[in-house]
């Protein structure tokens, strides 16, 4: 449904459709034969506006595919609400170290539409459940459509996550054509569909009704074996995906997302590493681009050069901190840096809860808090709690520096995750399935000090990489926050040079040359699509 190619091409609203980008600039690197289907979002996910008093504005992020695509001069049609709806596609290219790959991305904007139809490919993540619905089915199947209009003979379908389920109604329809009964079919689809679940959160899934989708397909989809494989009582697009794919994997461990393969994500090292950094691995590793996992020779790299290159990088974060917001912030004084999408269960306020006491740590170490991060348009918690954090920060006032950056895109994400010294974060236990940002900033030398949960499990190694809010079990996270903030960090920042850039370096050889996409992407490819043929 989102897949990030660049910054100024918003097909994106966050970690989701960021994963699947990397995955693509890593498929161009290694050279693996993939096509990636997407929508083409005119309007973008949304353009985040602050006001002074810190309410989210959402307006459309216009943008023309014509930029960046090209028109592939092939349309499809599907059915919906009793009439054909044409979509035609644009052809992006992804290049990397080692050849290209194209990435599709789907338009309803033909002049053959309804002037409604025309918009249905617009807004990502907008619109009604019938709009929803509607672009679901664009994607699902009316990506087939114009993957075998287009001429691609696909071994292998991977959906990342469950909006995309509704390929496999064309798979299926495809397969009874051909004299198939239902179950034999079944058992081929299951043998070309792939499936990656990334959030056990139940609100990322979507759900409609049968009545909603009689509406929209009439008689173009067998409702009693819709209901046998997606769901009897509403139509469950994550259990529909489950249903029809060989293999399901999760992004985190196995006893988290039961009953699931689990391949954790990773992200794009060239692409997210910082230049002064990435200067750096070219000197001392140089096969690192083509070779992340050689990260693991990274304490190699002098102390005065890991501290160099993180100060160029911090010096870009300052820097746009004050031309966004004119806020100048000291160099010497240790970043505090979080962003996510801001919803409840990320708990972007865990660490204001108690600003007295906040003061206090302040008082003797100082320290400065950058903040960045979407809400949803409906998601009216996660509103409050941006209105919260600049509420927050005029308390702080000069006690603790404290900035929102609004507008939270691939670019603002490489300087931020590159030029904090902490990334901070705080979900809900067990809310978060990954989490990538925190690998975004191990490329970069910056350790986490984050809730055991999501990839954090994996790759914190206490004092090594960074460090964990809840080691020693459940309890009060505010509290374990602050003590390791006083007690830790801070201390080790100011007095302990060397055991910083220690840390630094743990953070690199441990989880850069393991978080990172190439991995990720072998292992889909050695596990899951060669294997599964």
């Amino acid at each position: 449904m989102e897949l990030a190619l660049r910054s100024d091409m918003p097909t994106y609203a966050g970690g989701l459709g960021v994963l699947a980008g990397d995955l693509m600039r890593s498929a161009a690197d290694l050279g693996v034969a993939m096509v990636g289907v997407t929508l083409a979002s005119r309007h973008g996910y949304f353009r985040q506006q602050i006001t002074p008093d810190g309410n989210q504005i959402e307006s459309p992020e216009e943008w023309d595919p014509a930029a960046f695509a090209a028109p592939l001069g092939t349309a499809v049609t599907i059915r919906l609400n009793g009439h054909d709806v044409w979509i035609h596609g644009w052809l992006y290219v992804e290049s990397g170290l080692g050849g290209s790959v194209p990435v599709v991305l789907l338009d309803s904007m033909d002049a053959r539409n309804t002037s409604e139809d025309r918009t249905l490919t617009d807004v990502l993540y907008g619109g009604d459940e019938s709009y929803r619905l509607k672009q679901e089915a664009i994607l699902g199947i009316g990506g087939v459509r114009m993957l075998r209009a287009l001429g691609f003979r696909i071994r292998e379908y991977h959906m990342n996550e469950g909006h995309s389920a509704l390929l496999a109604l064309e798979l299926l329809r495809e397969q009874t054509a051909l004299g198939s009964n239902v179950d034999r079919a079944l058992e081929e689809v299951r043998l070309r569909i792939n499936f990656t679940t990334h959030t056990p959160v139940e609100a990322a899934h979507d759900h409609f009704s049968y009545e909603l989708v009689r509406a929209v397909f009439g008689d173009t989809v067998d409702q009693p074996l819709l209901r046998r494989i997606g769901g009897n009582d509403e139509l469950n697009l994550t259990g529909l995906a489950r249903a029809t794919s060989g293999v399901v994997n999760g992004v985190a461990t196995k006893e988290r997302m039961p009953h699931a393969k689990e391949i954790a994500n990773g992200v794009h090292s060239v692409f997210w590493t910082f230049p002064s950094f990435a200067h750096l691995y070219d000197r001392y590793i140089p096969e690192w681009r083509h070779e992340p996992a050689l990260l693991t020779r990274a304490m190699r790299i002098p102390g005065e050069e890991i501290l160099q290159a993180h100060g160029e990088a911090k010096r870009a974060l300052i820097d746009t901190v004050r031309a966004r917001t004119g806020t100048v912030l000291d160099s010497s004084i240790p970043i505090i840096g979080f962003a996510r999408r801001m919803t409840g269960y990320k708990r972007p306020d865990l660490l204001f809860q108690d600003l007295g006491a906040l003061r206090q740590i302040a008082r003797e170490h100082r320290f400065q808090i950058v903040l960045a991060g979407k809400a949803h348009p409906h998601d009216e918690e996660g509103k409050r709690a941006i209105h919260s954090l600049h509420e927050y920060a005029n308390q702080l006032g000069g006690d603790i520096p404290t900035v929102f950056l609004p507008q939270y895109d691939l670019d603002l994400a490489k300087v931020l995750t590159a030029g904090s010294d902490v990334w901070l974060n705080t979900p809900l236990p067990p809310m978060e399935a990954s989490g990538t940002s925190g690998m975004k900033a191990a490329h970069n030398g910056v350790p986490s000090l984050s809730v055991l949960d999501g990839w954090w499990i994996q790759g914190w190694i206490e004092g090594v990489t960074g460090w964990a809010i809840d080691e020693e079990g459940s309890g009060n996270h505010r509290d374990r926050l602050y003590r390791k903030l006083r007690e830790v960090i801070l201390p080790l920042y100011f007095s302990d040079r060397q055991g910083w850039v220690e840390v630094m370096k743990g953070t690199i050889v441990h989880n850069a040359s393991l978080f990172n996409s190439h991995r990720t992407l072998r292992r889909y490819a050695a596990e899951v699509y060669l294997a599964a043929s």
